[in-house]
């Protein structure tokens, strides 16, 4: 088994409690514009990219003048209501310091776009551990495409192979699977277990993913 190099993580309910925010945000921002989506059907979505949520709950295409504008709303309602009041999953540094404590890159590795992501690194206090990071800035297509895992493999300088993937939801399975690389799944995004097949392994969240670190595939194919 390939020694482990990197790991390729997903903030939005891996990192950072976010996903509900997300998904009212987006709610918000198409009920402005007359499209009256329910939060669940919006929810069930939120991993995915906004350009491919757009289109499956309302038939816009992200690009459109109308989608412009409902993202763009939909960036102000994150930014102003929910992004003031998010919070990190409880030890999600300290997870990010143990894994880079055994010499592991870490490389985000998301959907969301620059400026967000960098609020939300902010949030989590990670920033100073990364060796690097890419948003939807840098992949043409968004999860579960793998455009954006094959960026970040790039920033990290390895190989599928010595990389895992940390991630919540289905899109982050299938995004790194597309890229052949494994998953290491957290069921506080809002998914079970049955969303998450396919996955190396499943934890309740971070905290409970460091409690039994010693037994996961990160400690497993290091060293």
């Amino acid at each position: 088994m390939t020694a482990l190099r990197a790991v390729l993580l997903d903030i939005d309910g891996t990192l950072v409690d976010s996903n509900d925010a997300h998904a009212h945000a987006w709610a918000g921002a198409l009920g402005h514009f007359g499209h009256d989506i329910a939060f669940e059907k919006i929810r069930v979505l939120i991993g995915k990219g906004g350009d491919k949520l757009l289109v499956e709950v309302a038939g816009i295409e992200k690009e459109s003048p109308q989608g412009k504008q409902i993202d763009q709303r939909r960036a102000q309602l994150f930014a102003r209501d929910h992004l003031p009041r998010l919070k990190a999953f409880p030890k999600a540094r300290e997870l990010l310091v143990r894994l880079r404590g055994d010499g592991l890159r870490l490389v985000v590795a998301t959907s969301a776009k620059g400026a967000e992501m960098d609020a939300l690194l902010e949030i989590c206090e990670a920033k100073d551990l990364l060796h690097a990071s890419t948003s939807s800035d840098d992949a043409e297509s968004s999860k579960p495409d793998p455009d954006i895992i094959k960026a970040a493999l790039q920033k990290a300088g390895t190989s599928a192979s010595e990389s895992v993937m940390l991630g919540d939801t289905p899109y982050d399975v299938e995004a790194a699977r597309r890229g052949d690389v494994g998953t290491v799944a957290v069921r506080s995004g809002g998914w079970e277990d049955d969303a998450l097949d396919g996955a190396l392994a499943i934890y309740d969240d971070v905290a409970d993913l460091l409690a039994r670190y010693d037994n996961t595939p990160f400690a497993r194919r290091h060293g």
